[in-house]
């Protein structure tokens, strides 16, 4: 048998062999009491990993699915489309091509987003809507939520979409506290499930919106959503699967309790930020606006990032990304999210070590 490639990835992450055996457990009907049993168990502790006193909604799909149904449900006169990065880019196209009068706020790949601008943007009246990405994946970026959400409390009719794709369960994020409109999540992330399943929330401002706005289709209708949830079912078949792997690991993040689970995440985290500094590498997204979850390291040594990924993946069964997108050979990325310890971000590390 071939060893397993072990991913530091930032997505899909590694999945446990306790959360993989939790997917297999054996099938129950998506319409029975032992489903409503099920979605009820685990709801309460997603809200409070939300930050919410909002229904917590399944979705089987991945966070695009949701991210096009933000756009789909709440924007009406347009969308302010905040860009840092291959992801929160991405949003921009997604409005557009579902017919939204979309514009850009963007920045050069590696920056924030300034809470200013988005006040400059938001004073002019364009908008009913903005996107934002939390944790940009693609650059390592972690824009300032809590500042951005204080511009569009000054904003009551404009709605805000939040995607905290990768820093959902890894970093304190308070969607009532905030004033999220919309908070969307997948599983292949820091929640460390298989890929293919997403979460989300919706506030009442955000319902409000939607029941006004036309066209809003079938399959991730928010009001069909809630619906549903208030019996605690999906509007359609989900993913059984991911609901029994998801009750699993929402056993673990409480039994190792939230705040050590962001400590370890920083923790990790300032590892491989340690190690960027040693070997004299650089990083890509600017000082103070850093996610916690994985690493976008410029590649200003000029190495072969590809040839590093190659040896790295051959010789230690390690599995790193060379790079996404426009950057791709010019940084890496490095993974320290999900069920990464000290001690495996360390053996990563050692490994680079010897790999370089």
């Amino acid at each position: 048998m071939l060893p397993h490639d072990k991913l530091f990835i930032p997505g899909p992450v590694e999945v446990s062999e306790k959360t993989w055996a939790a997917f297999s457990r054996p099938l129950i009907g998506h319409r029975s009491d032992d489903f409503k049993k099920l979605y009820r168990a685990i709801h309460p502790k997603l809200q409070t990993l939300f930050g919410t006193k909002q229904p917590v909604f399944l979705s089987t799909s991945s966070a695009w699915g949701v991210m096009e149904a933000s756009i789909r449900n709440l924007v009406d006169r347009g969308v302010l489309c905040c860009m840092c990065g291959a992801f929160s880019d991405k949003w921009f196209d997604v409005a557009r091509r579902c017919g939204k009068k979309a514009e850009p706020l963007e920045v050069e790949w590696g920056k924030h987003i300034d809470p200013k601008e988005v006040d400059r943007q938001l004073a002019t009246g364009r908008f009913d809507t903005v996107t934002l990405t939390h944790s940009e994946t693609s650059t390592g970026v972690m824009n300032p939520l809590p500042e951005i959400c204080c511009v569009l409390a000054k904003y009551p009719d404009v709605a805000l979409i939040v995607d905290t794709v990768s820093s959902f369960s890894a970093v304190k994020i308070d969607m009532d506290a905030l004033g999220i409109d919309v908070m969307l999540t997948g599983a292949q992330k820091a929640l460390a499930l298989p890929p293919g399943f997403s979460l989300f929330s919706v506030s009442e401002k955000a319902f409000t919106r939607a029941q006004k706005v036309p066209n809003r289709g079938f399959y991730f209708d928010f009001l069909e959503f809630r619906n549903e949830q208030a019996q605690w079912m999906t509007p359609s078949t989900p993913s059984i699967g991911h609901i029994h792997a998801l009750e699993s690991k929402l056993d673990e993040i409480f039994e190792e309790g939230l705040e050590a689970r962001y400590a370890r995440h920083a923790s990790t985290n300032a590892l491989v930020h340690d190690w960027v500094c040693r070997t004299g590498f650089e990083f890509f997204a600017e000082e103070g606006f850093r996610t916690k979850t994985l690493t976008c390291v410029k590649n200003n040594k000029g190495i072969d990032v590809l040839e590093l990924a190659r040896r790295l993946r051959q010789k230690h069964h390690l599995v790193i990304d060379p790079g996404y997108g426009k950057i791709r050979g010019q940084t890496l990325r490095l993974s320290n999210m999900g069920d990464e310890t000290e001690e495996t971000v360390a053996h990563l590390l050692n490994c680079l070590d010897d790999s370089l």
